[in-house]
């Protein structure tokens, strides 16, 4: 029997530009250290095949600033992708949300539903949470939580013992979300987080 030929070489993964954005008086005023940029980049740099170009930003907790970065990021850099971090509480400083429906085209309530339901897990209070996701232009801003642990259980999910999914993270849902307003195909590593994607929306997948 002849040998079967070899499967066709994948095409590169597509690069993409995400805006990473921390909101924070004291992180932006040098008072501490902000962690929320690294704990951004450092997670979808490993949930991403994709090259990934970053577009950091740390700012304070101030409506009209936090709008208007997003506004740059999205219309001015090309961000495909902004996450936030911070600013999402009902204290009087936490604008984040609020700033965030003030650029938006769209809102996405289905993200905060379900970033509310995975921090109902640890602590009663995350229903004090207002974050937000929405749509401007052919890009997704979700806002998230602020501590790196709360973000990466935000966009991961949370597994059992035996490492299935007990409760999906939001960024399943993500990839595809970026398909349909017309983004880059983004490729996830299923070990970090699997992408879901229709039947016939799907690529071949990418070795790990």
């Amino acid at each position: 029997m002849p040998e079967s030929a070899a499967a066709p070489a994948l095409p590169p993964p597509e690069p993409a530009r995400i805006g990473i954005v921390s909101v924070s008086d004291r992180a932006s005023s040098g008072v501490y250290e902000d962690k929320g940029l690294p704990a951004l980049r450092d997670w979808l740099s490993r949930a991403l095949h994709n090259p990934l170009h970053f577009e950091p930003r740390l700012i304070p907790d101030e409506r009209e600033r936090i709008a208007a970065t997003l506004t740059e990021l999205v219309d001015t850099a090309g961000c495909h992708l902004v996450l936030t971090t911070g600013g999402t509480g009902p204290a009087p400083r936490d604008v984040t949300p609020d700033a965030t429906l003030d650029v938006a085209h769209r809102e996405m309530p289905g993200f905060g539903e379900q970033m509310r339901q995975i921090g109902l897990r640890f602590v009663p209070t995350a229903i004090l949470s207002r974050q937000v996701a929405v749509v401007r232009h052919g890009s997704l801003i979700v806002n998230l939580p602020g501590q790196p642990k709360a973000i990466a259980e935000t966009l991961e999910g949370l597994k059992d013992a035996e490492g299935h999914a007990v409760v999906p993270g939001i960024f399943a849902a993500v990839p595809y979300c970026i398909d349909l307003i017309g983004g880059p195909y983004l490729e996830t590593r299923d070990a970090v987080c699997k992408a879901f994607r229709p039947k016939d929306a799907r690529r071949p997948a990418r070795p790990e």
